[in-house]
């Protein structure tokens, strides 16, 4: 199938680019044919995040949104930042927070179904939307610039043989490519290698964000309140933090973050979140609530210094797939769409002038010139001083950073550097203590596979495994005896087990692909990176709902 522009994920990049070029072609009263394929079962369905939404892009993208019945109703009217110790808690000032900290004028919401309100915009200006279809691979023309993807392959038993449903995919064909996969991508980790992306920049740097909806108690709930945590139970050395947004009818999102450049392999991000849970300012709003929904996923970190050249021949990277979060205000929802309005707006002036398949140099230059450039910028310097000095020095030097930023237009630090990337991190579980984590009390705290249940998770069992292994004796020969092989906690879904016989011996690692919620960590966070996530059928995965 050929098409004008083929956009790899309906997340908030995808889809606002692909509206952004439907609206050019009628400004310019041409045609423009434009598909988006999504593996999720619908749009919206792998999508999570906290999320506090700065609508500034999506102002400039459908000025009347508000009139259209935009998903963002509850505005922020609270800010509340605290830092957390075992017991107690000390609320930080507002007005020692630099103004781009400041969430009035954000609204607290579901970016699942914001992304399913701008599928509907865009299908109404005649953009064509795939859900289920999984991108397995690329599609190269003879000069070797990116042609078009393959999609849909379907019905492949476990091993490697059709069945009896075999579909073997559909080969879209664009003039250009748009990868906007989220974090992580499959297809953007080929392209960044292949064509040295990354050359010259800062290693990319993530965090794993886990979250849980939850319905509290009337008399608890805040409707617009905003509320962020750091130290406890994390300490000073690791970095993270949490969320906590008051949404409407009675709902809360909770989140926690842990940056995923932490050292000690007995770290369990996914007990920290549940132990966190516990402290008496969490529990205070949970109590007597229910858990309604449980999902995770992999953030980009990095900032301005780990972004990647964004155009090769034939495309371009937008949203995640590059790496826009703005990390201390824990948003990049509003730069994912703001750079794929950009690419859209590059790729329609050349395919007006009858280009395709060169590089779309136009959309770097105008990343470079724009408020998301500047947005990044302001505060390149909070990730890296937070993981040379702690909590308390990191934050400290980071907000001083901040505030000479947003002051003065400059840094007295430049720009500094990350060093090595969150695969390396890990100390030998030699060196390492180990961590002793609550037993969950059903109530307040869950195990992972309960929490697991309200994600939806569902996959066709009988297909290849999507977490390959390039050499399937390296966790039990190499990463288990060095680091007690961290995958069976870094994983928030329990994907990764070592199983011992009867006798506590001959130790076998085993992967419950089943159980995969997509969030990359395990890509991301394996010592050797011997673990590659690679795409699973489409329509496979979490589903989840108000995410």
């Amino acid at each position: 199938m050929e098409y004008d522009v083929v956009i790899v994920g309906a997340g908030p990049a995808g889809l606002s680019a692909a509206i952004r070029l439907k609206q050019l072609a009628v400004e310019a009263q041409s045609e423009i044919s434009v598909c988006v394929l999504e593996k999720g079962s619908e749009v919206g369905a792998h999508i999570l995040s906290g999320a506090v939404i700065d609508p500034i892009a999506l102002t400039e993208l459908i000025p009347d949104w508000k009139s259209r019945n935009a998903p963002l109703t509850v505005p922020v009217v609270e800010d509340r930042f605290y830092l957390l110790g075992p017991a107690g808690s000390l609320r930080l000032p507002n007005v020692a927070m630099p103004k781009l900290m400041n969430n009035h004028g954000n609204y607290a919401a579901s970016l699942g179904n914001l992304c399913r309100w701008l599928a509907s915009e865009a299908e109404a200006l005649g953009v064509e939307i795939y859900p289920g279809f999984a991108c397995s691979d690329l599609i190269y023309r003879p000069d070797g610039s990116v042609k078009g993807v393959v999609a849909g392959v379907m019905g492949i038993d476990k091993s490697g043989r059709p069945k009896s449903d075999f579909q073997p995919g559909m080969e879209l064909h664009g003039k250009y490519v748009f990868i906007a996969e989220g974090v992580r991508g499959s297809l953007a980790k080929i392209l960044i290698e292949r064509f040295g992306l990354s050359q010259g920049r800062e290693p990319q740097k993530f965090g794993l964000g886990m979250k849980e909806l939850w319905e509290v108690r009337p008399d608890v709930h805040k409707q617009g309140q905003v509320t962020h945590t750091m130290g406890w139970p994390l300490g000073t050395k690791t970095g993270g933090g949490s969320f906590m947004y008051h949404l409407e009818g009675n709902v809360v999102s909770l989140g926690f973050v842990v940056h995923l450049n932490y050292t000690n392999p007995y770290l369990f991000p996914f007990g920290e979140f549940q132990r966190f849970k516990h402290h008496p300012l969490i529990r205070s709003v949970l109590e007597g609530g229910r858990r309604i929904a449980y999902g995770a996923r992999a953030i980009t970190e990095g900032g301005a210094q780990s972004v990647p050249k964004l155009t090769f021949p034939g495309g371009v990277l937008i949203g995640c797939s590059a790496g826009f979060v703005n990390v201390p205000r824990i948003k990049g929802s509003h730069n994912a769409m703001k750079t794929g309005m950009m690419a859209a707006e590059s790729a329609f002036e050349a395919i007006s002038r009858g280009q395709e398949g060169d590089e779309l140099i136009e959309y770097e230059n105008r990343y470079r010139n724009s408020w998301v450039y500047k947005d990044l910028m302001q505060v390149r310097n909070v990730k890296p001083m937070w993981s040379k000095y702690g909590l308390v020095g990191g934050l400290a030097l980071g907000a001083f950073d901040m505030w000479t930023n947003e002051l003065f237009g400059a840094s007295l630090f430049g720009t500094m550097k990350h060093g090595k990337p969150d695969h390396a991190s890990l100390h030998p579980a030699a060196r390492a203590h180990e961590i002793t984590y609550p037993k969950p009390d059903g109530v307040l705290s869950f195990d992972r596979l309960t929490d697991l249940s309200f994600s939806a998770t569902n996959h066709e069992e009988d297909q290849p495994c999507h977490l390959q292994l390039k050499d399937p004796s390296i966790p039990v020969k190499y990463t288990l005896p060095k680091y007690d092989e961290p995958a069976q906690r870094y994983c928030p879904a329990g994907v990764y087990e070592i199983i011992l016989d009867e006798a506590g011996e001959n130790p076998k690692f085993q992967i419950n692909a089943q159980n995969c919620v997509h969030c990359k960590t395990c890509d991301i966070k394996d010592p050797p990176q011997n673990i590659n996530w690679t795409t699973p059928e489409g329509g496979g995965g979490p589903n989840y709902p108000n995410m």
